[in-house]
C-alpha cells in the first residue's frame, strides 16, 4: 500500500545530490534519487558553479521521484542539508557572480590566520563563535574573496551557504539555521545571533545574509510555482530552513535534545568528522564548536583527508581498497589536500619509516591508519566538550557510532576498532545526512521537533562491534610523527 504522506530530504554533498524520498510515518527509504556535481581547481582551489547543484537537485527528485512510485501528490514537505562553509556569492536577480568557494579550498589559509590574530587569538575567537577560523571556514573565505577578487565581493547582493542557496530557490524565501549558520565564522553562538563585530572586521554587511531560523526544522516557507515545475511537485508543501550535513547527519541518527546526547559519532567520508550532541555549548581551540539544527550543540572536529584519500593511495600501489596490512614501520599521513585537523592548510602526504621488507599492502595499511589516528585523536576533546572525562570507564564503553562510505568498508571498520579500543555500533540506516534532511522536512510539515520524528523511525539500531585490545604502538608511532610537523606541514 503506497504512503499516504512523503517527505524528501536532499544531501548537496560535494560531489553530489541525493534526494531520499521517505514515508513521513514510519521512516521508510522509498526511493533514492542522485545526480553528480563537478568540482573543479587545483593548487589549493576547490570550486563548483551553484547552478549545477540547482540542476542535480531537479534530476535527484525526478530519478527518485520516478523509482518510488508515490504519486507526486503525496508529498507534503521537503528540506535541503548541504556541505558546509561554501561560499555562495549572488547578484540581485540571485544568480552566482561566480563559482562557489568550496569548504576544503584552502587558498584562504593566510586569511584564516589573519582573523584569528585580528580579533586578539583562539580563546577570543571561541568564546564568540565557538570556533577558530581556519581555511574552510566561511569568514576566510569571504576575506580571501574581498583581497583576491574585490569586484566579486563588491558587486554581491547576497552571500549565501551552499544549503541557504538551494532552500531559497525552492521557496523563494533567504533563509539559514543556527547549524549551518554557525560554521561561518560571523554567527555567534553565544547569542543565537549573527555578531556584528566580526561582520565588520570581514567587512560584511548583515543585510546581504539570510535571517536565522530557529531550527532546521522550521517551515519557512512554501515550494514556489517556479521550483513545483521544475521539480514536478505539488506548489505550496512545506520547505524547511533546511541545515549543513553533519547536523543533518546528527538528526538522521537520532542525536539531539529529545534524542541521543553525548553519544560520540564517527563519519569516514570523503573528510572525516568525529561529533556529538549535547546541551553544553563548546569552547575549544581544538574543535568546531557549531550549533545543532534543533537547538542543542555539536562539537565537531574534521579532517580534510580520509576515504578518498586512501583511495587515491590504493590506485598509486594498484591494489584494492581492502588488499591492506597493518603498517609496520611505515608512517603515512595522506594530507594530499593540506589538513584542517590539524591545522595545516600546506601539507601534504607524508611518508616514513620504510623498510626493505615493507609491503604495498603496509604502505596502504599505513595510509588507513594514518587518516583514523587524525580524526580519533579528536574524540578525547569532542567528549572534553560534552563535559565528559574521556578516562571514566563508563564514557569509554559507550559505543562509538561508526557512520559514512568507510564504515560499510572492512579495513575502515578493523583499522578504528583496533586503534580506539571501543567497542563500535553501525547503524542499520544509511544515507543518514538526506534521511535527516527528510526528518527535518517532515518537521516542518507537521511543525514538530526533527530528532522526535528521527527518533521515531527506529534510527538508532545497528551492528554490534565487540571493543579490541587497543593497538598503542601504532597509536604512538603515528602520533608522534604528527606532534613533529610544523604549522607548515613539514617535519620538525
Amino acid at each position: 500500500m503506497p504512503p499516504s504522506t512523503v517527505v524528501i530530504g536532499v544531501d548537496s554533498s560535494t560531489q553530489s545530490t541525493k534526494a531520499a524520498f521517505v514515508d513521513a510515518t514510519s521512516g521508510r527509504l522509498l526511493a533514492l534519487g542522485r545526480a553528480p556535481h563537478r568540482v573543479t581547481g587545483g593548487s589549493g582551489a576547490r570550486e563548483s558553479d551553484p547552478e549545477v547543484w540547482w540542476q542535480a537537485l531537479g534530476e535527484a527528485v525526478a530519478d527518485g521521484l520516478r523509482d518510488s512510485g508515490v504519486a507526486a501528490s503525496a508529498v507534503a514537505g521537503i528540506a535541503v542539508a548541504g556541505q558546509q562553509h561554501g561560499l555562495v556569492v549572488l547578484d540581485r536577480a540571485g544568480r552566482p557572480l561566480r563559482p562557489a568557494l568550496l569548504w576544503n579550498d584552502t587558498r584562504s589559509a593566510p586569511q584564516a590566520a589573519a582573523l584569528t590574530r585580528a580579533l586578539g587569538g583562539p580563546a577570543a575567537w571561541t568564546a564568540r563563535t565557538g570556533s577558530v577560523p581556519v581555511a574552510s571556514m566561511t569568514a576566510a573565505k569571504w576575506q580571501w574573496l574581498r583581497e583576491n577578487e574585490p569586484y566579486a565581493a563588491e558587486s554581491a547582493a547576497a552571500v549565501r551557504l551552499p544549503h541557504d542557496f538551494l532552500t531559497e530557490r525552492l521557496a523563494g524565501v533567504a533563509a539559514t539555521d543556527p547549524g549551518d549558520a554557525s560554521g561561518t565564522c560571523w554567527y555567534s553562538t553565544a547569542t543565537g545571533a549573527y555578531d556584528a563585530e566580526l561582520l565588520g572586521l570581514v567587512g560584511l554587511d548583515e543585510k546581504l545574509l539570510p535571517p536565522v531560523a530557529p531550527t532546521g526544522a522550521t517551515r519557512i516557507g512554501s515550494l514556489t510555482r517556479a521550483a513545483a515545475a521544475l521539480l514536478s511537485l505539488p506548489a505550496g508543501i512545506a520547505v524547511a530552513a533546511g541545515t549543513g550535513d553533519n547536523m543533518a547527519a546528527a538528526v538522521g541518527l537520532g542525536l539531539g535534545g529529545a534524542g541521543l546526547l553525548d553519544h560520540p559519532v564517527l563519519s569516514l567520508g570523503t573528510s572525516g568528522t568525529v561529533f556529538a550532541a549535547t546541551r553544553t555549548r563548546p569552547a575549544s581551540a581544538a574543535l568546531a564548536g557549531f550549533a545543532a539544527a534543533d537547538g542543542t550543540y555539536l562539537p565537531l572536529a574534521c579532517t580534510l583527508n580520509c576515504t578518498l584519500a586512501v583511495d587515491k593511495v590504493a590506485a598509486l600501489l594498484g591494489l584494492d581498497r581492502d588488499d591492506a596490512a597493518p603498517g609496520g614501520e611505515a608512517v603515512l599521513l595522506p594530507y594530499l589536500d593540506g589538513e584542517r585537523t590539524p591545522d595545516l592548510p600546506a601539507a601534504s602526504g607524508l611518508l616514513t619509516g620504510l623498510r626493505h621488507d615493507t609491503t604495498p599492502q603496509q604502505v596502504l595499511g599505513a595510509a588507513y591508519e594514518g587518516a583514523a589516528v587524525t580524526v580519533l585523536r579528536a574524540l578525547d576533546e569532542v567528549l572534553l566538550a560534552c563535559g565528559l572525562d574521556p578516562a571514566d570507564p563508563a564514557i569509554a564503553s559507550r559505543p562509538l557510532r561508526l557512520v559514512g562510505g568507510g564504515a560499510r568498508g572492512r579495513t575502515w571498520v578493523e583499522t578504528v576498532r583496533r586503534l580506539s579500543g571501543r567497542p563500535l555500533l553501525i547503524p542499520e540506516a544509511g544515507e543518514l545526512v538526506a534521511l535527516g534532511a527528510a526528518a527535518l522536512a517532515a518537521g516542518a510539515a507537521g511543525r514538530a521537533d526533527a530528532v522526535t520524528v528521527s527518533t521515531g523511525w527506529g534510527v538508532s539500531g545497528g551492528t554490534d562491534v565487540p571493543p579490541m585490545e587497543r593497538d598503542l604502538a601504532t597509536w604512538h608511532r603515528v602520533t608522534s610523527v604528527l606532534d613533529g610537523l610544523t604549522p607548515g606541514g613539514s617535519p620538525g
